[in-house]
């Protein structure tokens, strides 16, 4: 149990802001339970967790990069694409379909490492060509509209079924996670991506392979956005190129609100998770009172509210910090 709570620990400034995004989504969880009967009935819960494990998983790939004082911009398209590569593929097989939305994701993470780390371009602009592409990609794959998935070959199975009791996107997540807490609490690359953050110029001096890891970096959040193609494709029955849009920035929001640094050099996997729960639950909220009746909130609405929770909390997180460090 240590083992698990210690990403959690307090040691810097840093590890407040995680323990606020932390205690901001228990006060959330309990606010929904005293307020709404079905807040945690089963199918509220499931659904939750089968719905958002796509988020959760493109914001552990941003996690990473916003660690090394990257960015990347391009998850939403490269979701988009792989969910229409998967779904072309799903009728072949189910793994045809699952390896090929990852491997689309791959090629996306591919020339983005390429890009940046060889040609030396910046992440942001790099980043946003690539989305572009991915995009225009799975448009010219899907013929402009949505592919339909294989229901025969077994495909959806990885979208809509449970396992041992919960949705099978939510254990492909947690999974993820337990993979990336591993890498960046207990191997050396994990130190070598925290350094890198720090300064890339001083990591280099350190012998550190700067450019082999920054490329290793968005290969993986080009897998992981390329795995939540495949989920949405096979959650929704269909390859749908124009999902995706905004999905980068509620990646960066999740991060954020989890308390790494957009500087980069520190960051949590558990607080990235937190915080995309954070995030995700508030819609969830949103939905709940709108079926009391009391209010009718529309889409924009709903917006505007989540984003003004997002400032409160990253207010709060920010003074929480400067309290800390004069104390």
């Amino acid at each position: 149990m240590q083992a698990i709570l210690r990403p959690f620990a307090i040691k810097s400034s840093g590890d407040i802001a995680r323990l606020g995004v932390i205690l901001a989504l228990l006060g959330l969880i309990l606010f929904g339970a005293l307020r709404y009967d079905y807040f945690l009935s089963p199918y509220n819960i499931l659904s939750f967790l089968r719905y958002n494990s796509m988020f959760a998983l493109i914001a552990l790939g941003m996690a990473f990069v916003i660690i090394t004082g990257g960015i990347d911009l391009s998850v939403g398209g490269t979701a988009a694409m792989a969910s229409v590569v998967a779904a072309l593929l799903s009728p072949h097989h189910w793994a045809a379909g699952l390896l090929g939305g990852m491997a689309a994701g791959l090629a996306v993470g591919a020339v983005n490492g390429f890009i940046i780390t060889k040609m030396r371009i910046q992440p942001f602009i790099a980043t946003l060509a690539t989305m572009l592409a991915a995009y225009g990609t799975g448009l010219l794959l899907a013929g402009n509209q949505s592919v339909s998935v294989s229901y025969d070959s077994g495909f959806t199975v990885i979208g809509q079924d449970d396992f041992l009791g919960f949705p099978i996107p939510a254990w492909i997540a947690l999974a993820a996670y337990v993979a990336g807490w591993l890498v960046l609490e207990k191997l050396p690359i994990g130190r070598h991506i925290l350094a890198i953050g720090d300064g890339e110029a001083t990591a280099g001096l350190m012998g550190l392979k700067v450019e082999r890891t920054l490329a290793g970096v968005y290969l993986a959040s080009g897998a992981l956005a390329g795995l939540a193609g495949v989920v949405l494709a096979a959650q929704f029955g269909a390859g749908q190129p124009t999902e995706g849009v905004g999905w980068e920035l509620f990646a960066i929001a999740s991060v954020v609100v989890g308390g790494t640094l957009l500087t980069g050099g520190a960051g949590s996997v558990g607080a990235t998770l937190a915080g995309a729960l954070l995030l995700a639950m508030v819609f969830n909220i949103l939905n709940f009172e709108n079926g009391l009746g009391w209010i009718s909130l529309s889409a924009y609405w709903q917006s505007v509210i989540r984003g003004a929770f997002l400032l409160v909390v990253v207010v709060l997180q920010a003074k929480l910090m400067k309290k800390h460090e004069g104390a």
